[in-house]
């Protein structure tokens, strides 16, 4: 269920209106998902029925996404809410480092261990790398003195480089005729014909059982089928991972905050030029 909601909240965010019109390729997330889903519920329904009631508790996305705005005031007003995002963003991540896996307390030592001394220990200011955010939502990484043929050199050199090809993007001005150039190819039938056949489903079930108890929903679902309700199943489409940059900086910095905040306890990082980075707004 975790994987299943994951994954739908991915679909809302790529589905805001500012995300959508603020770059030419953005869309294309859509469509991955939209792709993805329509292969499980086509081919894998019967394993999937956490994903199904996913969907089904987050059909106002679909909806959203089928009635999405193509007017130039529409487009405008949606870009306007971009400059808000990024505050959301910085405090939605702050939130989820609390409970990243080895940022628990230190338990206490068991007899017969070495004391390890942690009175010279450094605070949080002196193990993390100072970054800001632009007003643009642009992550700017303060200059550290990390040697050239450090691992970690990498990733902030990377991150520089991000940040400056970003600040070099050309503006780019969502137009009507395109919005509608690949609204009107969004494969929402699967989903829209599921959500008509099942919602009215679920509901009545809760309504005569007055269940509140969602695993009750869950076995519904597991033992139903769609057989014969779907459009005609397409060809199943398989797309390849492509290396791009952007996705070499996140898997290079996920990595390092892992062997990072697993190696906390005892302080290994001490007296090295291992770095994290905070957030700050400029």
């Amino acid at each position: 269920m975790v994987a299943a909601n994951k994954l739908l909240h991915l679909l809302e965010a790529f589905s805001t209106g500012w995300f959508l019109f603020s770059a030419a390729q953005n869309h294309h997330l859509v469509f991955f998902l939209l792709e993805a889903f329509n292969n499980i519920i086509q081919y894998q329904f019967d394993g999937n029925c956490n994903l199904v009631y996913a969907i089904i508790r987050k059909r106002s996305v679909f909806h959203q996404l089928a009635n999405l705005p193509t007017d130039s005031a529409s487009i405008q007003k949606a870009l306007q809410r971009k400059k808000k995002s990024p505050d959301t963003i910085s405090r939605t991540n702050s939130q989820e480092m609390v409970s990243m896996e080895g940022s628990r307390p230190a338990v206490p030592a068991e007899p017969g261990t070495l004391k390890a001394s942690l009175v010279a220990m450094p605070g949080i200011d002196k193990l993390t790398e100072k970054s800001q955010v632009s007003e643009d939502g642009t992550m700017v990484a303060v200059p550290q003195t990390d040697s050239p043929g450090s691992p970690e050199h990498g990733p902030v050199m990377a991150r520089r480089r991000l940040s400056s090809a970003s600040s070099a993007v050309t503006y780019w001005n969502p137009t009507p005729e395109w919005v509608l150039s690949w609204k009107s190819k969004l494969p929402l039938q699967t989903i829209m014909r599921l959500l008509q056949v099942l919602v009215p489903q679920v509901e009545k079930i809760c309504i005569d059982k007055g269940l509140t108890d969602e695993s009750e929903i869950l076995k519904f679902l597991q033992h139903g089928t769609l057989v014969g309700l779907l459009p005609v199943p397409h060809p199943i489409l398989i797309r390849k991972y492509q290396a791009n940059a952007g996705t070499a900086v996140w898997f290079r910095t996920y990595m390092w905050g892992v062997v990072y905040l697993r190696n906390v306890d005892p302080p290994i990082w001490y007296d090295t030029d291992v770095r994290l980075f905070e957030i700050q707004r400029m």
